[in-house]
């Protein structure tokens, strides 16, 4: 079986509890042996997928297969052309390079459910999204990499996995359901 889960802001991408102030997906009733493929961290937000089969995670997950996975990051400042570029051509992050990633500014605010609270704003200083799509997941990758551009993430959701969308699902924060033969198959298509 394969999950679709559109997680909320503060909700860590794991069952067991490590503090009692920290949500897990235990909450969210899911069946009996299922578990996360992949992690969003805590403060990200959107489409997590979930199985009880092990094929899923290597498919998914394993560098050789280069799956694409779609963020739209709410950034700091106004985006350049000259940083897309950088981020497009890999960026260096001390303890690796991160591979060449597709890389655009959104010229509308996407239309995501409001964030739960709502990010910090600050009047002087504008903001920015943009799309960025890797095919590689380390841990709290898309973050640094805006921040090595000097453009700070302050939101980050995760839109689709392969040709799977937030928007073919539809799921508000919260909600998950099992995915058909077909969605499965967007899944692993790019």
């Amino acid at each position: 079986m394969l999950l679709a889960f559109y997680k909320p802001f503060d909700v860590l991408s794991q069952f067991t509890q490590e503090h009692p102030s920290h949500r897990t997906l235990a909450e969210f009733a899911f069946p009996p042996h299922v578990y996360a493929i992949g992690r969003l961290d805590r403060d990200s937000e959107g489409l997590l997928l979930l199985s009880d089969e092990a094929r899923w995670n290597d498919r998914l997950l394993n560098p050789r297969h280069a799956h694409p996975r779609t963020y739209h990051a709410q950034v700091d400042g106004q985006i350049t052309e000259d940083a897309l570029k950088k981020l497009r051509s890999g960026i260096d992050l001390k303890d690796f390079h991160s591979l060449p990633c597709k890389a655009q500014r959104l010229d509308t605010e996407p239309d995501h459910p409001p964030r739960d609270p709502p990010i910090r704003v600050r009047k002087n200083i504008p903001t920015s999204w943009i799309e960025l799509t890797l095919t590689e997941g380390k841990n709290r990758q898309v973050r640094r990499m805006t921040a090595a551009v000097g453009h700070p993430t302050l939101r980050l959701v995760r839109v689709s996995i392969g040709s799977l969308t937030l928007a073919d699902l539809p799921l508000k924060p919260g909600q998950w359901r099992e995915l058909t033969t077909a969605e499965q198959q967007k899944v692993l298509s790019a």
